[in-house]
């Protein structure tokens, strides 16, 4: 029985990641630091961690203090919508912090067990905005940076037998799907093949094989779960 962290697990596709991994018979360290009103049933398999990654700093002490990971879910992300040239502060900040530099950080937190086992999988999960100059500036920069850690890391990994992938989800039924505007919604709906949002279940389908099916072969891509969905 394998245990996966999986980040940002109250709510979407860390809650569905979450239910996926538990339905498998592994144990599921899930965390996130919004847990009021979350579905996620109770599970003997399962552990809750309430942590911000905003503090990117004292990810490597909270690490220490959890099993070892077999599997990283880095699903945990922020969106905000204003213009990119009225972008607050604060809210850049935030983004970088919890959509890129924690991350990082969990990666490196996990890796040293990893390589000492010389096995280990993670799973970062992307977006399509990574692919092309999305209006959402700090939050496309920040999944296309994501896509080149993947690489970065598959790289550096690779030798020690550690996995390293990612998935980019296109238009999925979240809360951060609804916070955008009916004009985006109807822009995003006219492009893809099935005139449908992602469930946030097909996502984890695919965080789920890469977690822990798919063959050793497989390292350093993203699958793309976008249904042929490309920002315009």
């Amino acid at each position: 029985m394998s245990t996966i962290l999986v980040t940002g697990a109250a709510r979407g596709i860390g809650q569905a990641t979450a239910e996926a991994f538990l339905a498998g018979d592994h144990q599921v360290i899930a965390l996130d630091r919004l847990w009021q009103g979350s579905s996620l049933a109770d599970h003997p398999a399962l552990q809750r961690v309430d942590y911000d990654l905003q503090n990117v700093d004292g990810i490597r002490s909270m690490i220490g203090d959890l099993p070892p990971i077999d599997t990283l879910v880095n699903n945990a992300g922020i969106l905000y919508v204003p213009p990119h040239d009225q972008f607050p502060v604060a809210q850049r900040k935030e983004i970088l912090a919890v959509n890129l530099e924690a991350p990082a950080e969990l990666i490196e937190s996990v890796l040293p067990a990893m390589k000492t086992s010389q096995t280990g999988r993670i799973v970062n999960v992307a977006s399509v905005a990574a692919f092309t100059g999305h209006p959402d500036l700090w939050y496309g920069i920040t999944k296309a940076g994501i896509l080149n850690m993947t690489k970065a890391y598959a790289r550096f990994l690779g030798p020690h037998g550690v996995l390293v992938n990612a998935v980019a989800p296109g238009p999925t039924r979240t809360e951060m799907y609804e916070q955008l505007p009916q004009s985006r919604k109807d822009s995003v709906m006219a492009s893809v093949y099935s005139g449908r949002a992602c469930l946030p279940s097909e996502v984890a389908q695919s965080i789920y094989w890469l977690g822990t099916d798919s063959p050793a072969y497989v390292n350093g891509a993203t699958i793309d779960v976008n249904d042929g969905s490309y920002p315009r």
